[in-house]
């Protein structure tokens, strides 16, 4: 899971540069863009982590586990 981390860190850091930029008034396109980064970058771990964590349940057939997964993702 440290890369998981250190990819959750990588995000974080982008939304503060977010931040910075929205406060310094910068371009609407260049926020635009570094928010779509930063979406893009939590979407990407976000489906490692469940692809990892659907996996991990199937191989040990919990399928409460996998049940309850599937109920997460389907109120997104």
């Amino acid at each position: 899971m440290k890369d998981v981390i250190l990819r959750l860190k990588r995000v974080g850091g982008q939304v503060e540069g977010l931040i910075r930029m929205i406060e310094r008034q910068e371009e609407c396109s260049q926020i635009i863009t570094q928010f779509q980064a930063a979406k893009a970058a939590l979407d990407n771990t976000f489906s490692l982590v469940l692809h990892r964590n659907l996996k991990d349940c199937m191989s040990k057939d919990d399928s409460k586990s996998v049940e309850k997964i599937l109920k997460l993702i389907s109120k997104q």
